[in-house]
């Protein structure tokens, strides 16, 4: 985390028009107040650059000793592994890469973080019936990380209903210029364990009305046990829980629509589908290039699925090529926000997708759903995902250009793995799902 004062007053709008007010700091005066400032390393850049395009002059930031505010005695116990003097850590690794005294940048980078292993129950000093737990910056960058890292987060505050008769778990998400903080604000509120969603920064005095915290600032970049573990096994490690204890079966993605009202229009169109046959979503695309089905291969896949399953309804939330087909119904103009993209997932009866957070969000409605990978690490991704089968897609292509530029041009063999994915593996791999769930009724 890092501490800091602003030199004037502002006011900072987050997408969902949340107002995050910055107040000159009072100084002299004990550090617990208003006026100081806590955030993750990421969002105290964000607030950095708003500054500078309002007014770089007048509007700016001033670090203050972090080790001064955590000696604060209202100041709350840290939980999971530490993240204690993250500042001064960047400092001192952005000096050696200067001198060269480091190398390997991107390898040096993984381990900024402790990586030492901690307990969770050795932690718990507070002794009082009822905790206030403040979990500060989110936890992933993506939707699927999100998704699965909720999972984590219900096993913590699971946990700490072993010890606690009451738990309250406060996440405050970067904001200051995070374009989705609305989508992820959403995401977390899904959570039924979680009791409010805020945007960062959060006051000093703020933070010291919690009983403990948790700092989730720069894990997914700085710690080399979130790119070694499934996301799930890694959120539980930094949180001091040894993932290796808690079963197979409790590490399921979880979402909860009951406080969603979906659009009539959505909801009437669904109906409607569903009255024509099973519905198969067909999801190509992710934004991520290399992640997606490419247009070409995704198109001719979409002519076979309409000519080849005749049991099914194909249904897609994007427009594939852009061409009205009589036996796909197009839900693209209805998905407008993570909820409406839940929702549709929640009532399809399959679904065929990329990589994407497609298949994480399908695990916890358990959709039977194959996922077609273009990278290797499959198995971290949805090592617990019972409802998810995956197809590896070989790159084959082999550049001939001597330039350290791409040059499609001088590219051979670039879709002849994907030219290789049929359409009768992708089903039997779907049919294998109700065969499993026929076996075991």
């Amino acid at each position: 985390m890092i501490f800091f004062r602003v030199t004037q007053n502002i006011n900072i709008k987050t997408t969902d028009g949340t107002l995050v007010k910055y107040l000159k700091f009072k100084g002299p005066s004990n550090l617990n107040n208003e006026t100081v400032y806590i955030t993750t390393a990421n969002d105290f850049e964000d607030l950095k650059e708003v500054f500078v395009n309002v007014d770089e002059v007048k509007y700016q930031t001033r670090l203050l000793k972090e080790e001064r505010v955590r000696m604060l005695d209202e100041f709350p116990l840290e939980l999971g592994i530490s993240n204690k003097d993250e500042y001064i850590k960047d400092f001192n690794y952005t000096e050696d890469v200067k001198n060269k005294i480091i190398n390997d940048e991107d390898e040096a980078k993984s381990f900024l973080q402790s990586n030492e292993k901690v307990d969770l129950y050795k932690q718990l000093k507070v002794k009082k019936e009822q905790i206030n737990v403040a979990i500060i910056g989110s936890l992933g960058k993506t939707i699927g990380e999100m998704v699965a890292s909720s999972t984590a987060l219900r096993i913590l505050y699971n946990k700490l209903k072993e010890v606690y008769s009451v738990v309250k778990l406060d996440l405050y998400l970067e904001a200051s210029n995070n374009t989705f903080y609305s989508r992820d604000r959403e995401i977390y509120k899904k959570q039924k364990f979680i009791n409010f969603v805020f945007p960062l920064s959060i006051t000093s005095a703020k933070l010291c009305t919690y009983d403990y915290f948790i700092d989730c600032s720069s894990i997914r970049t700085k710690s080399s046990y979130y790119n070694e573990l499934n996301f799930v096994d890694a959120w539980l490690y930094k949180f001091g829980i040894d993932y290796k204890k808690i079963p197979d079966h409790e590490k399921y993605n979880q979402l909860d629509l009951d406080e969603f009202e979906p659009d009539e229009k959505l909801k009437d169109k669904i109906e409607n589908a569903k009255l024509k046959g099973k519905l198969l979503l067909f999801h190509p695309y992710t934004a991520q290039l290399g992640n997606s089905i490419p247009q070409e291969v995704a198109v001719e896949l979409l002519k076979k699925l309409i000519k080849k399953v005749d049991d099914y309804v194909i249904v897609t939330t994007i427009s594939v090529d852009g061409k009205n087909r009589d036996n796909v119904i197009d839900f693209s103009k209805e998905s407008n926000s993570f909820n409406d993209f839940t929702y549709i997932i929640s009532n399809m009866d399959a679904i065929i997708t990329a990589q994407t957070a497609t298949f994480h969000i399908a695990d916890a409605f358990m959709i039977p759903t194959v996922a077609i990978f273009t990278h290797s690490d499959i198995d971290r991704k949805i090592k617990y995902y019972n409802y998810v089968k995956a197809i590896e897609i070989e790159d084959k292509s082999k550049n001939l250009s001597k330039f350290v530029f791409e040059n499609d041009a001088l590219t051979f063999y670039k879709f002849d793995s994907w030219n290789e994915l049929k359409i009768s593996k992708i089903m039997k791999l779907l049919e294998s799902f109700w065969y499993n769930l026929a076996f075991l009724n």
